[in-house]
């Protein structure tokens, strides 16, 4: 990839199979460059939280690829990881003091230019928007393409698009955004997602 074109951001299915989902991984982040994975899991125990991050740290890491945390910044030290995803910007802030100023802290703002400008204030390393579509996300309304450009235009913090996202919806933000967030975009049971994230690739 050049250094203007987007990064890919994988985010994991919200169930992983922990005796495949590793070399799913592996596999995919051998053959395309990956920047970054969120362990993003509906898992309220943190026992079963610990061993999906203990399968997926090394393939990660191995590789020189960042691995967040989706909410549960609390575990973010205790697993070795490099940081935390959050949902929003109420506990942003307390997160940031918590954790120090080296970890990722990412922040999800939906469509909201000033909870971006917020989460950038108080310290986020990336704000993301979205969705981009109908998605899995939520009911807000999708976040319009034109607030990527003024970010890019405006705002040093870098920039992630995630939600109801096409390949086509990527080429028309390659100049606008320093992520492209993947994830039910590529794990639907009936497509490869080496095949879909290529495809994707391909776009921008």
């Amino acid at each position: 990839m050049t250094e203007d074109t987007p990064q890919v951001y994988l985010i994991t299915p919200r169930r992983i199979a922990l005796q495949d989902f590793p070399d799913t991984l592996a596999r995919l982040m051998d053959e395309v460059e990956i920047a970054a994975v969120r362990l993003a899991l509906d898992l309220d125990n943190e026992d079963d939280v610990a061993r999906a991050a203990d399968a997926v740290r090394p393939i990660c890491h191995g590789r020189d690829v960042a691995l967040v945390i989706e909410d549960h910044f609390r575990l973010v030290k205790r697993l070795g990881l490099d940081g935390v995803h959050v949902s929003g910007i109420q506990k942003l802030r307390d997160i940031r003091k918590d954790l120090g100023p080296d970890p990722i802290v990412g922040s999800y703002c939906g469509a909201s230019r000033h909870d971006g400008l917020t989460a950038g204030e108080i310290g986020a390393t990336y704000v993301s928007f979205g969705p981009l579509a109908t998605s899995t996300l939520g009911t807000e309304d999708p976040a319009p393409a034109d607030l990527f450009q003024w970010w890019s235009d405006v705002v040093e913090v870098p920039v992630v698009a995630e939600g109801g996202l096409t390949p086509e919806i990527c080429a028309g933000l390659r100049d606008h955004v320093d992520f492209i967030a993947l994830g039910t975009e590529l794990w639907s049971a009936d497509t490869d997602p080496l095949s879909k994230l290529k495809s994707f690739v391909a776009a921008f």
